[in-house]
């Protein structure tokens, strides 16, 4: 049997628990791939499971992690479309915090010419929650207004490029004053705005009587709830995140978390159809089993040739606790991804 580098958590609570060991990596089965991982990207569903507030959280011990990309050195009997030595990027429900991996062959897809491990790794899960968010579920189309929060992270600088595509006119929100200029430089959205106080007023001047039409929402509170109010009459919402329920400790800080609960937005079906406004969420690892689906839209992503991710933090493995410490704190711009040697 492969020995392997992984990093497990007995169980969910705390990211101190989250420990590097060496375990064993049988062969690949009938349709699975070895892949040797050569980078792994970092996703806000990491820190919500390892702390246990995700809903999909495995029970017990598991191994954290969403994508990867690497090498594949193994295949199974029944794999005909790949061979060793082929660059795959590739998608888990959990498990990809490792060195190798054994994957079922329907979740790599080839790495692009020309593109590094890095950008690979930090692709497939915030490209299709972009994806999927915008087009699947808020029908963008040209001429729309997008209001993106979390726009320098790496689902909201996806999310902006892929609005470019369709003609899309853009606003792009940030939480602190360091990333405005790297967005200015580096990212074609046509406003951006410091998340603060005075956030409505910001965003209404902004507009300038432009509807609003459709609203990536990873924020969630009282930045929900603004968004919501300003948004225009068949617009649309959706929620894929909350990062305002972020902690930036080992465990979660659960009186604080009440609090927020207690104190969320809420929105009145009842008065849905008077707004005439949508509210709709979606979480991609619910969607891990619609292989046929993943590859569909998976394709009209690529079709797009969209310049590849913006990788602004690389870790190596030994400092996967370093690296998620600085994701939690929110001062990353583009993805963070950890090399693995």
């Amino acid at each position: 049997m492969l020995q392997r580098q992984v990093y497990r958590t007995p169980k969910a609570g705390s990211i101190k628990n989250l420990k590097l060991q060496t375990e064993e990596l049988p062969a690949p089965q009938p349709d699975e791939v070895c892949v040797k991982v050569k980078a792994v990207g970092l996703n806000f569903a990491d820190i919500f499971a390892i702390q246990g507030l995700y809903s999909a959280t495995p029970e017990g011990s598991f191994i954290p992690g969403l994508e990867y990309s690497g090498e594949i050195i193994a295949v199974g009997s029944n794999v005909k479309e790949w061979k060793a030595g082929d660059r795959v990027m590739g998608a888990t429900k959990f498990g990809g915090y490792v060195s190798h991996i054994n994957s079922h062959h329907h979740y790599v897809i080839p790495l692009p010419e020309g593109w590094s491990f890095e950008q690979g790794a930090g692709f497939l899960v915030q490209g299709l929650t972009a994806y999927y968010g915008l087009k699947k579920l808020g029908d963008l189309q040209k001429d729309m207004t997008v209001l993106i929060h979390s726009a320098a992270g790496g689902v909201g600088i996806l999310a902006n490029r892929i609005c470019k595509k369709y003609g899309a006119y853009t606003i792009g929100t940030v939480g602190n004053p360091g990333k405005v200029d790297f967005l200015r430089e580096q990212e074609a959205y046509n406003e951006i705005i410091l998340r603060d106080k005075h956030f409505p007023e910001k965003l209404k001047a902004v507009l300038n009587g432009r509807p609003l039409n459709l609203i990536m929402e990873c924020i969630g509170g009282r930045i929900l709830k603004q968004g919501w109010e300003q948004m225009a009459p068949m617009g649309r919402m959706i929620a894929y995140g909350s990062a305002s329920f972020t902690s930036h400790g080992a465990r979660p800080n659960y009186p604080k978390l009440i609090w927020k609960y207690l104190k969320r937005p809420k929105i009145d079906p009842l008065r849905l159809p008077t707004q005439n406004k949508s509210l709709m969420g979606f979480n991609l690892i619910y969607l891990y089993e619609q292989t046929d689906m993943m590859h569909e839209m998976l394709n009209e992503l690529q079709a797009l040739q969209l310049k590849p991710q913006h990788v602004g933090h690389i870790f190596e493995f030994d400092d996967m606790h370093e690296a998620i410490h600085l994701f939690q704190r929110g001062q990353t711009v583009g993805k963070v991804v950890v090399r693995v040697s």
